[in-house]
C-alpha cells in the first residue's frame, strides 16, 4: 500500500489542523533516507514553488525517488510559463460570461482547492483547470475587458488561507485523499499497476465488459493490477505505471487529455496522444499514408466552399462515391451517394459538421480484412462482413439503433500474406502501440481503409481463435514497457 504524505514547509502552517501521522516538513522529507521501492504519494503544500526554491526541491526529489508527487515538477514549470495558459485553458474563458459578475466589476478572482470551488457556478471550470494544471491550491485571476478572461493561474500557500478558506480546504484535501488517492489494496501486492479507461455507459465501447475481465485477469497473471477507472478520475492518473485506453477516443475529448497526460508522467501509454491525433483524422491519416506511398483507396479532399470541386467527384472517382467525414467511428458519418443529387445532398449535411470532407472510390468487397498489430507484431485477424441489407459492417438505424454484420475470426497466419504485410507497414507510419487496421482486399489490389488507434477487442469475436492468450499478450507487452522504464530510471 502506498504511503501518503503531505510536505508543509513549516510544521505551523499545519496549525489550523489536527496533527497527522503523515504531515512533515519539507526539510525533514529532504532529509529523509531512501528507501528501495518505496510507494508514496506526496501531496506538496509548500508555500512557494519557485525555482530551486525548498517546495521545488520537494517536488524534484520526490519524482527522483519514484514518488508520486502533486504538484509534479512540469505542473510547477507549467505554472512558470505565461504561454501555456492560452494552450491548455484556452476554451474554459468562453465559458466565464455567464459565470462572473456582472456590472462595472472588470477583475475576480477565485481559490480553486484539489479541483473544488466555493463558487458553485464555476465547479466546471474549477475541475478542468486542476486537470489541465494539478495543484493543491490554485488562485485564478479574472480580467474583463469586451468579456471576461482567465489571466492569470497562480499556485498559493497553505499560509495565505484566511479561516473560511481553511475550512475549505481541509474537506477537500480529505474528499482528494480518500477518493483519488490509492483506496487500500487487496491482499496481494502486484508490481505493476494499470489504469484502464473505460465508460460503461458508451454505447459503442471498443471492449465488452467480459473483455475488460478478461484484461484484468490477464494482468493478475502477470502481477499486474488492471485497475478500471473513468473520465472522473483524472487527479487519480498519476499513482498508477501504465495507461490503457478502452473508450472511443478522439482529440476533443477526455481520452486524449488523458493520453497527453499519462505521457507527461512518463506513464506507459496505450494509446498514446501520437497515435490518436494520427488515426482519428481520416484526413490527417490518409495524408500521412499517401506520403508513404501505401495504398489507399482513390481519395479526394473536398473543402465547404469548393462546390466545383464537389461537383467534379464523379469524373475524377466515379460513382458510387464515398464521403467521410474526418473524425466519424464505427461507420457513422459515412454517406454513400451514386447520383449528382445524392452527392449534393449528402455532402451538405456532412458538412453541417466539419469543413473538410473525404470523398472516396468505392470498393466492394463483401468483408474487410482487420487487422489487430500490437508493437509492430501482427496479433490478430478478422473478418467483417457487411450488416445484411447494408453496404457497412455497421447499419445505424434511423431510431439510434445499430446493428452489425457477422464475423470469423482466423490465425494470422491464414490471412493473406498481402494483407497482413500492407497492414504492419500501415501500423509503421503511426507508432507502435496497438492498432487495428481495415483493409479491403479484391482479386487484383489491397488497400488501407484506415488505421484505428483504438481497435474493437471484444470477448467471443477478436479474441475467437486466440482465447485468454490475446489479452496476456497486450498486458505482456505493458510489462515490458513498464520494465523498460523501471531499469531506465535507475540507471
Amino acid at each position: 500500500m502506498s504511503r501518503l504524505l503531505i510536505v508543509v514547509e513549516k510544521p505551523a502552517d499545519w496549525g489550523a489542523y489536527y496533527p497527522s501521522d503523515n504531515v512533515i516538513s519539507a526539510t525533514d522529507y529532504l532529509k529523509r533516507p531512501l528507501v528501495d521501492g518505496e510507494r508514496a504519494q506526496v501531496i506538496n503544500l509548500c508555500r512557494s514553488y519557485r525555482y530551486l526554491g525548498i517546495g521545488y526541491y520537494v517536488s524534484l526529489l520526490a519524482e527522483a525517488r519514484g514518488h508520486k508527487v502533486i504538484p509534479s515538477v512540469r505542473t510547477i514549470n507549467d505554472l512558470r510559463r505565461r504561454s501555456l495558459y492560452g494552450i491548455d485553458i484556452e476554451d474554459l474563458n468562453q465559458k466565464l460570461d455567464r459565470h462572473l459578475p456582472g456590472g462595472d466589476t472588470s477583475e475576480f478572482a477565485a481559490t480553486v482547492f484539489f479541483g473544488q470551488t466555493r463558487h458553485a457556478p464555476l465547479a466546471d471550470l474549477a475541475r478542468q483547470v486542476f486537470e489541465a494544471f494539478p495543484c493543491p491550491i490554485l488562485k485564478l485571476e479574472f480580467t474583463r475587458q469586451k468579456v471576461w478572461q482567465i489571466s492569470a493561474v497562480k499556485p498559493a500557500g497553505l499560509n495565505t488561507l484566511n479561516e473560511a478558506q481553511e475550512d475549505l480546504f481541509a474537506a477537500a484535501l480529505d474528499s482528494f485523499s480518500r477518493r483519488i488517492w490509492r483506496k487500500p489494496r487487496a491482499k496481494r501486492k502486484y508490481r505493476y499497476d494499470i489504469a484502464m479507461l473505460q465508460d460503461p455507459a458508451e454505447p459503442m465501447p471498443p471492449s465488452n465488459p467480459k473483455a475488460l475481465r478478461h484484461f484484468i485477469e490477464a494482468g493478475k497473471s502477470l502481477d499486474i493490477e488492471v485497475d478500471p477507472i473513468g473520465r472522473n478520475d483524472f487527479a487519480r492518473l498519476a499513482e498508477y505505471d501504465g495507461l490503457f485506453i478502452r473508450e472511443t477516443t478522439a482529440l476533443d475529448h477526455h481520452t486524449y487529455r488523458f493520453a497527453h497526460r499519462a505521457e507527461r508522467e512518463d506513464m506507459v501509454v496505450i494509446d498514446d496522444p501520437t497515435s490518436i491525433l494520427r488515426c482519428t483524422n481520416k484526413i490527417y491519416l490518409n495524408d500521412l499514408l499517401a506520403s508513404k506511398k501505401l495504398p489507399t483507396p482513390r481519395t479526394e479532399v473536398v473543402f465547404r466552399d469548393d462546390a466545383q470541386k464537389l461537383a467534379a467527384l464523379p469524373d475524377v472517382l466515379g460513382f458510387p462515391i464515398v464521403l467521410k467525414i474526418p473524425d466519424g467511428s464505427f461507420s457513422r458519418g459515412i454517406s454513400k451517394v451514386s447520383t449528382p443529387e445524392e452527392l449534393k445532398s449528402a455532402a451538405a449535411k456532412l458538412f453541417e459538421h466539419t469543413a473538410l470532407l473525404l470523398a472516396q472510390e468505392y470498393m466492394y468487397t463483401e468483408f474487410d480484412w482487420r487487422i489487430g498489430v500490437l508493437a509492430g507484431q501482427p496479433l490478430y485477424a478478422c473478418q467483417y462482413f457487411m450488416s445484411r441489407g447494408h453496404w457497412q459492417i455497421y447499419d445505424h438505424g434511423a431510431k439510434g439503433t445499430a446493428k452489425s454484420g457477422g464475423f470469423r475470426t482466423l490465425p494470422v497466419r491464414d490471412a493473406p500474406a498481402e494483407v497482413v504485410k500492407l497492414a504492419v507497414k500501415a501500423t509503421a507510419v503511426i507508432g507502435d502501440g496497438l492498432y487495428g487496421v481495415d483493409i479491403k482486399a479484391t482479386d487484383d489490389r489491397v488497400a488501407v481503409i484506415e488505421v484505428n488507434d483504438n481497435p474493437s477487442i471484444d470477448a467471443g469475436v477478436e479474441d475467437a481463435y486466440l482465447g485468454e492468450d490475446l489479452y496476456r499478450r497486450i498486458m505482456d507487452e505493458f510489462l515490458r514497457r513498464m520494465e523498460r522504464k523501471r531499469l531506465g530510471s535507475r540507471d
